[in-house]
């Protein structure tokens, strides 16, 4: 009976370990069992971004405008606020004040929108930036001030003959004012600039407290020619400095004025024919004068400034007119004093007709802006210069009363 149970025992053991074997349930025998459940799909997560945070609208436009001035075109921002709707006003509220009123919009931005989608307790804001302008017109906004420092950056700009300038300030300028700021830039630095641009001018916004100004200019020549032909310029000014002589700055003065009437020519035709002052006309230039050797009234009076700014000698361009005709000279300092010198009238009439006069030797024939001219009231003259038998020679004459032909006068 025993040996009938064991039997039966060991067959069912076989029973059992070929199941096992035939299952691959062995592992369980090991201490291992796998589990397979249904793969699920995860929900998508956006990947992390340098999201801005703000809270408030001044928040919301001041980023917007810091992108911009990056000059990127697109940020993402997480916007603390519980209106759908509210959001989207004020996004547009942002952009069209971008747009229409902050000079940075006005000027480079041609449109910003906007999106904005709910984060459970807050907004994720998607802007959206067009330009209208490059990435170098931003960048080359210059800040103005005063209007010290505007001169200061036309000089440089006109100098170079760049023939854009962009200036941003809170200063209230006109586009008359920058005319005359251009004018007034050129007419004091003959030395270094060859000749007076016409310009355009835009404003971004017209009004406000704070604008842009878009400055074009244009040449009768290339900028790249123009930069030639101020090195030429700068050559003749400091040959023509170096040449003045003399012991006191009014003989240096009567040097310069003397070099000038014997090396340059009147041309009466184009003086005649030119009708603004500041034309773009090389006769009209100290460059024309002292190195074409060829110059109207304007023309003189702008190589006299650059020669005697070259001597530190205190020099003004008068602009005016000369028996109804467009014509330009000089006023200098000496010992206290100011008198007018007209180079090309030298030129025309002799030295001593135009040398160190006052105001009531040019009321006949000058018309000037006298409100706004330094007074000539000075009582130097040429012969106090030269003595009286050298002005004698100058005028044509000698000491003994003859001409330069040996004819005696009556």
């Amino acid at each position: 009976m025993r040996k009938i149970e064991l039997k039966v025992v060991s067959v069912l053991l076989t029973v059992i370990l070929v199941f096992i074997a035939q299952t691959g349930c062995a592992n369980l025998l090991e201490g291992f069992w796998e589990s397979v459940t249904e793969h699920q799909t995860a929900p998508p997560v956006r990947p992390a971004t340098d999201q801005i945070s703000v809270s408030s609208f001044e928040e919301l436009k001041a980023t917007i405008l810091d992108v911009i001035m990056e000059y990127e075109s697109s940020i993402q921002l997480l916007y603390n606020h519980h209106d759908e709707d509210d959001i989207h006003a004020e996004i547009e509220r942002a952009s069209f004040e971008i747009l229409n009123e902050h000079p940075v919009g006005v000027f480079a931005v041609n449109d910003i929108t906007g999106e904005a989608t709910r984060i459970i307790t807050h907004f994720e804001v998607d802007i959206t930036i067009e330009y209208k302008r490059t990435k170098e017109q931003l960048d080359s906004i210059i800040n103005v001030t005063s209007i010290q420092s505007m001169m200061r950056q036309l000089l440089q700009i006109m100098s170079q003959y760049n023939e854009e300038m962009v200036i941003r300030t809170g200063l209230q300028f006109s586009k008359d004012d920058i005319a005359e700021f251009i004018r007034e830039t050129y007419y004091r630095n003959p030395r270094n600039i060859i000749i007076l641009p016409f310009e355009t001018v835009e404003i971004f916004p017209e009004t406000g407290s704070d604008r842009i100004f878009e400055l074009k200019f244009s040449y009768m020549e290339s900028p790249g020619m123009l930069r030639r032909f101020s090195e030429d310029l700068t050559t003749y000014v400091r040959r023509g400095a170096e040449m003045a002589t003399g012991e006191t700055e009014a003989e240096e003065i009567l040097s310069l004025v003397s070099n000038l009437v014997e090396s340059t020519t009147f041309e009466e035709i184009d003086a005649r024919s030119i009708h603004v002052h500041g034309a773009q006309e090389f006769v009209a230039t100290a460059f024309g004068a002292l190195v074409h050797r060829s110059a109207v009234g304007e023309g003189f009076a702008m190589a006299l400034k650059a020669l005697m700014d070259e001597l530190g000698l205190d020099c003004k361009v008068v602009l005016g007119y000369y028996d109804g005709m467009i014509h330009a000279w000089n006023i200098v300092y000496l010992y206290g004093d100011y008198y007018h010198i007209d180079v090309a009238m030298c030129v025309v009439n002799g030295i001593e007709t135009a040398f160190l006069k006052t105001d009531k030797d040019f009321e006949e024939m000058y018309e000037w802006d006298r409100r706004n001219t330094v007074r000539c009231e000075g009582e130097l003259t040429l012969e106090d210069i030269i003595g009286s038998e050298e002005t004698d020679v100058i005028n044509g004459e000698d000491q003994h009363g003859e001409t330069d032909n040996g004819e005696e006068e009556n």
